[in-house]
């Protein structure tokens, strides 16, 4: 409860009437009696003030958002009392959320509801809570305002940005694939899985024939083949302090989250089956490989609340962890930030992997250091700073250079490549039957 500018107005006017009083140039008893009067309309006031029922409100919002685009809020207001009510109102929406539309001040017409909308732009994945709406209200005669939380709180969760992903089901699998830089390879060789049986197509190779159709329709019979369905991409990704790094507004691990599910997206469309292994020091988070469009629901539960940590990620635990859960063969995307540190380490992992799965590892590249290599400068500390890059980048290559010579499937791209080189990657092992 706190006096209103009126009061306050009132209250400055009776200690100008005090001082006139005080020199003699008013009665003291005409002092008093304005002293009294304010304080009977003030406490008529106050009291009324507090038998003045709070608004009902009710906010209409998505449980579940996107990052990055704006969602819409909305609030439903019904006045309490038999009169307009003045108020001002501000919805307890999460911090750190860019936020157009409040406060507010409304008016609140009595017996009618009220509508209101105003936009969020949530700055971060995981879970938030609207903790109801903060309201000021005036007494009837403008004398006190009083603040009070009204309306149940509201719980959303923030995902990665999934629009992208609607905007790739509308697409075939080749359209969705070029649409985030994936360039597909001519296919070599047919798919290994029977699909049907069709006319001969001129151009058909001998050995797609089926005698045995083509003897009972007495026309040539082709066989249809397609890649193998129902086969298995385990995405492991590495929730470390390497993540941590930011391109684009955005952190590593954001950039690493939107790429794997553009991924997870085309392989289920594929008939396989996505399942995530996310690991951080010696915590991972498990999802078994699931299948068709509850797989995508899965995978958006289970990693919407994902941040990458402040720690350094462990590559054996991880590594022993996804052995134990994963019995079936499957690819496996390892999606880290390779440094030359890691070459013991991350090199034991991807061996213990490898005995049982196809192993894809793939390492985000650093614009900052990219930049910093390409541009030596005029000043020592700029050629210092570019020597130190290309030193890095370069033993970095050595590690990848490895790899690849102990038959490590690996990509090392930007985070603007990472979604495209990933698919591409996939559907050429798909198409080349080494799952």
């Amino acid at each position: 409860m706190r006096p209103a500018p009126l009061l306050l107005w009132l209250l400055l006017g009776w200690t100008v009437l005090g001082v006139l009083a005080s020199l003699g140039w008013l009665p003291l008893s005409a002092w008093l009696a304005v002293a009294v009067v304010i304080a009977l309309f003030a406490l008529v006031d106050v009291l009324r003030l507090r038998r003045m029922p709070s608004p009902e409100l009710q906010r209409d919002v998505a449980p579940v958002m996107p990052l990055g685009p704006p969602a819409t809020v909305s609030l439903r207001l019904r006045g309490g009392t038999r009169r307009t009510q003045a108020l001002r109102l501000h919805d307890l929406h999460p911090g750190g959320w860019v936020v157009h539309g409040m406060p507010r001040d409304v008016r609140l017409p009595p017996g009618r509801d009220l509508l209101l909308d105003y936009s969020v732009i949530p700055d971060a994945r995981g879970q938030f809570v609207f903790d109801g709406c903060h309201v000021q209200l005036r007494s009837p005669w403008r004398a006190w305002t009083a603040r009070r939380v009204i309306g149940a709180s509201s719980t959303v969760r923030v995902y990665p940005n999934f629009a992208s992903l609607a905007e790739l089901a509308g697409l075939s699998v080749e359209l969705a694939s070029r649409s985030v830089g994936a360039r597909l390879q001519r296919r070599r060789g047919e798919g290994t899985e029977f699909q049907e049986l069709r006319d001969y197509r001129v151009g058909d190779s001998l050995r797609k024939i089926d005698w045995k159709a083509t003897a009972r329709s007495s026309r040539l019979i082709s066989r249809e083949y397609r890649d193998e369905r129902n086969q298995q991409v385990v995405l492991m990704l590495d929730c470390g302090r390497r993540m941590l790094a930011q391109d684009d507004q955005l952190v590593h691990f954001d950039h690493v989250l939107n790429a794997s599910l553009a991924l997870a997206s085309i392989a289920l469309r594929q008939g396989d089956a996505v399942g995530m292994l996310a690991c951080t020091g010696q915590q991972q988070r498990w999802l078994p490989p699931q299948q068709g469009s509850l797989g995508m629901d899965m995978l958006l539960g289970a990693g919407y609340d994902l941040q990458a940590l402040p720690e350094a990620t462990d590559y054996l635990a991880a590594a022993s962890a996804l052995q134990a859960h994963q019995r079936r063969r499957a690819l496996v995307v390892l999606i880290t930030n390779v440094r030359d540190e890691d070459d013991v380490e991350l090199r034991a992992a991807v061996s213990m992997l490898s005995k049982r799965h196809l192993v894809m590892l793939v390492s985000l590249r650093e614009l900052a250091l990219d930049r910093a290599a390409s541009e030596p400068g005029e000043e020592l500390e700029d050629s210092i700073r570019s020597a130190a890059a290309m030193h890095y980048l370069a033993e970095r290559d050595r590690v990848h250079e490895s790899l690849r010579r102990e038959g490590v499937n690996t990509l090392d791209v930007s985070c603007s490549e990472l979604s495209g080189a990933l698919i591409e990657r996939y559907l050429a092992l798909k198409r080349s039957s080494r799952l």
